[in-house]
């Protein structure tokens, strides 16, 4: 099959890249031309494990292929997907100027039948928006699908090829015939493809990101009153998540959700609702819990060391908001190393793969180490914030050696307490007792 994809950002090269190496031939579209250009060069503008190593692949094969071009690549598509940016306006809402500006380009262009997918996250009602924009742009046949993705940046590969389900959001049986052979090589194990209406589509998008920014707030409530009351939260997931009824994803106390996807459509979410004139309780309660949770570790760092941080020296290990990306959209990060610095605190941080993303946001206020242990030496305080794998478990000893105060303060409780503390190091974690008598 032939496919356009009209965005190279994460969701538009992930999907376009996935789909060549299934066999389809695969053009990337997107107005950037120094982003194509990059492309064509045999380089990706953003990280994401294994997708680099597929681009390059499928390149090779001619099977994909980029360009600025967008009217000879939608004339030679079967199906087109719009994959760019929803960002969050002013008011929480989702910023649809680049779906509606699309849209009117691929009418425009069209030469014949052409199935239009939204893939961008995308409020309830967006299907019919631009299908309106169609109507007044074209007198060729289309229908619009709306096709939410799910995707976790840095596993993103997996999440597309063996996908857990796939949702189709049509009224024509044409497209959904069209759709079902495009995704068939993805559910052979027999995963499922759900066929819904267009708004069903579009708001199981937002209800699932929603769903699990709620399990992440209320398990960092469940940590503020674990400190109140004395008691451990990493013993309460545990019992917790042992109920079949739910599990353990997303039971895990920290500084809060970040990224491109969680922030912003629980906004959203509660401003589509908003709309309609109603409010969404809990939801709203989600987004301000982790504003809140994104500070929660500062006041434990000024009572060690007083509200004037000046001349002390913070370790940061972590600038991405989790794990196997580079992305720094509404990072915890951002806010604890602000906060820092507001305080006159110096900062080294650490980040196996964000500090270019960090530069544009921090410039030279921090200092960016090569490894780890340069971050560490010479520091007051490791305040670790994202969990990559090569921070599990370093040489304690030799960064006790190296801090000039052998303190941690653990955002994500992957330490050992009583570890860390028999070779001399103060800790602070989240929702866990903190003093000698509370842990026996």
């Amino acid at each position: 099959m032939k496919i356009c994809v009209v965005g190279t950002g994460y969701v538009g090269l992930v999907v376009g890249t996935c789909f060549a190496e299934n066999g389809n031939s695969v053009v990337g579209v997107d107005a950037n031309p120094e982003k194509i250009k990059t492309l064509e060069g045999g380089q990706i503008p953003i990280y994401e494990p294994g997708l680099l190593e597929l681009v390059k692949r499928n390149m090779g094969e001619g099977r994909l292929s980029f360009t600025t071009d967008l009217p000879p690549s939608v004339q030679e598509a079967d199906v087109v997907f719009i994959a760019v940016g929803t960002p969050e306006g002013e008011d929480g809402s989702a910023d649809l100027s680049h779906v509606v500006a699309v849209a009117e380009q691929i009418g425009a262009a069209m030469n014949g039948y052409k199935v239009v997918v939204l893939k961008s996250t995308v409020p309830v009602g967006t299907n019919t928006r631009v299908t309106e924009v169609l109507s007044k742009s074209t007198d060729h046949p289309f229908d619009v699908v709306s096709n939410p993705e799910f995707l976790k940046e840095g596993t993103a590969l997996d999440d597309f090829m063996y996908p857990d389900r796939v949702v189709i959001g049509s009224r024509s049986d044409r497209a959904a015939e069209v759709m079902n052979e495009l995704y068939s090589p993805f559910v052979r194990t027999g995963k499922p493809i759900f066929h819904m209406d267009p708004q069903s589509a579009e708001i199981t998008k937002y209800a699932a990101n929603a769903m699990l920014a709620t399990r992440i707030s209320f398990m960092n409530e469940i940590a503020r009153l674990c400190e109140k009351v004395g008691a451990n939260v990493n013993l309460v997931r545990q019992g917790v998540g042992s109920d079949a009824r739910i599990g353990f994803s997303f039971l895990f106390p920290g500084p809060g959700y970040g990224g491109s996807c969680f922030p912003k459509d629980v906004k959203a979410l509660c401003k589509t609702a908003e709309e309609v004139g109603y409010s969404m309780q809990i939801v709203d309660a989600t987004e301000a819990v982790n504003a809140e949770q994104k500070s929660f570790m500062i006041p434990k760092i000024v009572r060690k060391f007083g509200e004037d941080l000046s001349g002390k020296v913070f370790a940061v290990w972590g600038l991405a908001f989790k794990p196997r990306t580079d992305d720094m959209r509404e990072a915890p990060s951002i806010t604890i190393i602000e906060a820092l610095l507001s305080r006159g605190a110096k900062i080294h941080a650490f980040d196996p793969e964000a500090s270019e993303e960090a530069k544009k946001i921090f410039g030279d206020r921090i200092e960016y180490c090569a490894r780890p242990l340069d971050a560490v030496n010479g520091a007051d305080a490791l305040v670790l914030v994202t969990e990559w794998n090569e921070f599990r478990k370093p040489d304690f000893e030799a960064i006790h050696k190296a801090m000039r105060t052998p303190a941690i303060f653990d955002c994500r409780n992957i330490y050992d307490m009583k570890q860390l503390r028999k070779i001399g190091f103060s800790y602070e974690g989240i929702g866990v007792p903190n003093s000698e008598s509370e842990e026996s």
